[in-house]
């Protein structure tokens, strides 16, 4: 598996994005970004599980615009998103070895860890 480190921006700061379509339509999810590589993430409600995945990847596009990558272990879907920090929006690609979807959405940024 690969690892890359996120860019500073990210580093430690947890963000929130809803999609408006596809499968997780209106669902919101907390994704926290590690400064080693690793993401966690989990649904945004009570009693969310939290999901430690450590095939990652972020890539400061702009100052505004970030990609972000990653394989999630249990479900084995890939999700590759653009988050434009200046509009809180999200477009994202979820792939697994049959199934495509595009999505898009938007995202806040809900502080830093401590």
């Amino acid at each position: 598996m690969t690892t890359s480190t996120f860019p500073a921006s990210l580093h430690g700061k947890t963000l929130r994005w809803t999609f408006k379509d596809g499968p997780t339509k209106g669902m919101k999810f907390e994704h926290i970004f590690e400064k080693d590589g690793k993401v966690t993430w989990r649904s945004a409600g009570p009693d969310a599980k939290d999901h430690h995945d450590s095939a990652s990847a972020a890539v400061k596009v702009s100052d505004d615009v970030h990609v972000v990558s990653y394989l999630s272990k249990e479900s084995g879907y890939t999700l590759t998103v653009a988050l434009n920090l200046k509009t809180g929006t999200a477009t994202g690609f979820a792939s697994n070895g049959k199934d495509w979807v595009q999505q898009s959405g938007s995202f806040e940024v809900l502080g830093a860890k401590g």
